[in-house]
């Protein structure tokens, strides 16, 4: 390989995620076991020493989803400006979730939440915040269950949302899409007759 060839979009990809995991104080077996890939992978992302292989985009997709981060986010973002997002401090346009919960909660625990909370908090979505604020109030979800419980069933479902997204990248979307239509199906209301 010559010298001074460039070094490619792999290779500068895969020096952007290994910076970004070590911003978050994981070591490779962290990494591995969040990411859910394998160790070899892992290892070679991690050495990222501008001979890296090529990275496949289901494995793009899963190093994203670990981080907190869109695949074009990844791919297109700056390393400077992810990086504080490593540590819990997104850009003040993606603090949209946590800042109308701040403004619109009303219940205490929920409110108390958000301050216990704050690199959690401020990966909430827009849409997310929305979702929790139907549950806040006297005598709704929030009150009977506690916030905890609904802001771990709303990363639970970004969590799945993202597994969903990785694995209709890949070649598994044929696998995939019948086994949505199937669950979707079934949460369907019945038929009018």
């Amino acid at each position: 390989m010559n010298a001074l060839a460039p070094v490619s979009r792999d290779a500068e990809l895969a020096a952007k995620i290994a910076r970004l995991v070590e911003e978050r104080g994981w070591n490779q077996e962290d990494f591995a076991r969040i990411a859910n890939l394998n160790r070899h992978t892992v290892r070679e992302i991690m050495k990222s020493n501008g001979d890296s292989r090529r990275l496949r985009n289901a494995t793009i997709s899963q190093c994203a989803a670990a981080l907190g981060l869109q695949v074009n986010e990844l791919r297109n973002t700056p390393l400077e400006r992810l990086l504080p997002r490593m540590h819990g401090t997104p850009p003040e346009k993606e603090l949209g979730g946590a800042k109308k919960l701040q403004e619109q909660a009303t219940s205490k625990e929920l409110l108390e939440w958000l301050q216990q909370h704050p690199e959690r908090a401020a990966q909430i979505t827009e849409e997310e915040a929305d979702d929790l604020l139907t549950q806040d109030g006297p005598g709704k979800g929030i009150f009977q269950l506690g916030a905890e419980h609904w802001v771990e069933l709303v990363e639970r479902r970004r969590r799945i949302l993202r597994r969903v997204h990785a694995i209709a990248t890949t070649g598994y979307i044929d696998l995939l899409e019948p086994l949505v239509n199937l669950m979707f199906e079934k949460i369907q209301p019945p038929p009018k007759t």
